[in-house]
Parts: C-alpha cells; sequence; structure tokens
C-alpha cells in the first residue's frame, strides 16, 4: 500500500482526511461531526470509499458501522508530500524551496523560528559529518 497522498485528492477530501487523522478512527457520523459546512451522510460515505479506494483510508467493520482510520502515518504523507514537491517544483533541489519558503514568509518569521531553523541546520551539519 502506498503511503504517498495522491495528487488527485480533492479539497474535500484533504478535509475528511485531516478530521480522521485528528479523530484517528472514524465512523461516517464522526466525521459529519468534526467538519465544518459538512456535505450530506451519503456524500460523506462515498467520499470515504474513494479514498479507501485511492489507499489513503483504511477501513474495518464494527457491528453494523464501518470505521475509518489512516493508511499511513501522517508524518509518512507529510513526507511523501514534500518529496514529490522538491521533485516536482524545484528540482529536487532542497535548497531552492527552503529559499522559496523563506521568500515568501520572511516578514512573519519570529527569531525564535530562526533559531529553530538554525539548529535543524545544525543538526543536519553534525549527521553528515558522523
Amino acid at each position: 500500500m502506498s503511503k504517498r497522498l495522491p495528487l488527485d485528492v480533492s479539497r474535500r477530501e484533504r478535509q475528511i482526511v485531516e478530521a480522521i487523522y485528528r479523530l484517528g478512527e472514524a465512523s461516517v457520523a464522526d466525521v459529519l461531526g468534526a467538519i465544518p459546512d459538512p456535505p450530506t451522510y451519503s456524500a460523506v460515505r462515498a467520499i470515504l470509499a474513494t479514498l479507501v479506494e485511492k489507499g489513503i483510508l483504511k477501513t474495518r467493520q464494527k457491528g453494523k458501522r464501518y470505521l475509518y482510520r489512516p493508511a499511513a502515518s501522517r508524518d509518512s504523507v507529510r513526507r511523501s508530500a514534500l518529496s514529490r514537491l522538491l521533485d516536482n517544483f524545484f528540482a529536487g533541489e532542497p535548497t531552492d524551496a527552503v529559499a522559496a519558503l523563506l521568500d515568501l514568509s520572511a516578514k512573519s518569521l519570529t527569531p525564535d523560528d530562526l533559531d529553530r531553523m538554525q539548529s535543524l541546520i545544525d543538526q543536519a551539519r553534525k549527521e553528515i559529518r558522523e
């Protein structure tokens, strides 16, 4: 089973997946209660079935209900998405991606944000040396 979030995931599908990550495991009714401005019960059920088909969610039956849970950890999916983003938009160059992020958000970064980034860079240098 792929741990990659397909690129063809709609806004509503992403919203539902995020709700299930927050809940851990959820029924259709749980999802309805966890998202703003939810569609109908039938629509949520259909979207969940699609997400299972795409390999994003897993399902199990408990009595008459189906419960849905993520097929991969959130961290695994994030890493995969970031890897594809790097490949697709930055020719696999992390430096270019970091530069773009800094250009985009430089005004909103705090000294603590910059200190954390520097710490991560220092840690990466240390790991390269080892």
